[in-house]
Order: structure tokens, then C-alpha cells, then sequence
């Protein structure tokens, strides 16, 4: 049997997002199955782009995660860089996108300019979360 080191990566990758999207995700589900209102009469939004803010991350941060962690799984050898920079380096890729598709699904509009400040401290969190729990999911896979 192989031990596919870039799977368990990936595994090891998408655990910390999954758990913590799942408690937004099932707060707007209760609202909307359990309450059977739309969502605009409990949040003050509109139905559509709270679902699109919901839904549409709940599908792609953890397989972003996953997928970077498999990045810095296949460079390990070559490149020694940390894996708490490795995770510090994500938030300049998920933030400007997070505010494209923001404004192209019409979930809300605001400038780059105005978000470019949260960059620094998505980046000290990352870092933390990366170096800390990510580095000890890959210790327990085998992969670290």
C-alpha cells in the first residue's frame, strides 16, 4: 500500500475550515429550513446574496486550503519555507478574490482599497492557524 503523503495533505488541509464554515452554514440553514422565512425578514438582507455568501465559501475555502497545503507538501523538499509562512502567503490570493466574486455574485460591493487593511491581519492569523493547528494536523497524518 502507498501512503500518498499529498492526499493526507489535502485531508489534513480542508479539517480546521470544514469545522468552522459549518457553524455559518447552520445557522442559515435553521433560518431557512426550520423557520421557513426567508432570510431577508431574519437578517436584513436579501434571500439570494446571503445564500451566495454562504454556500459559495462553504464549497471553495476548504478545498483552498486542502490544496495549499498539498502546495507546500510537494515543496517541502525543494523550499524551506515554513509552513506558517506558507499559510501567511494564503490571504493575499482568498481576500482580493473574496472581493471580486463579492461584487460579481452582487453579495456586496466595496473597493480593494478599503479591504487591503484587513491583508496584514488575515495574514498574522493565517500565519498563527498555520503554524499551529495545520502543522499538527500534518504531524498526525504522518506528513510533517
Amino acid at each position: 500500500m502507498k501512503p500518498h503523503p499529498l492526499i493526507r495533505a489535502y485531508m489534513a488541509g480542508v479539517v480546521l475550515p470544514s469545522i468552522f464554515m459549518i457553524l455559518p452554514m447552520s445557522i442559515y440553514a435553521w433560518h431557512r429550513f426550520y423557520l421557513e422565512v426567508p432570510s431577508q425578514f431574519v437578517f436584513g438582507l436579501p434571500a439570494a446574496p446571503l445564500a451566495r455568501a454562504l454556500v459559495f465559501p462553504m464549497a471553495v475555502i476548504p478545498n483552498v486550503w486542502g490544496l495549499w497545503n498539498v502546495v507546500h507538501a510537494a515543496m517541502r523538499p525543494a523550499a524551506r519555507l515554513p509552513i506558517g509562512a506558507h499559510g501567511a502567503l494564503l490571504p493575499l490570493i482568498l481576500i482580493p478574490i473574496g472581493v471580486t466574486l463579492a461584487g460579481a455574485f452582487d453579495v456586496f460591493h466595496i473597493q480593494f482599497w478599503y479591504a487591503a487593511p484587513v491583508i496584514p491581519l488575515g495574514m498574522a492569523f493565517y500565519y498563527l492557524v498555520w503554524k499551529y493547528v495545520v502543522s499538527f494536523l500534518n504531524a498526525e497524518v504522518g506528513i510533517a
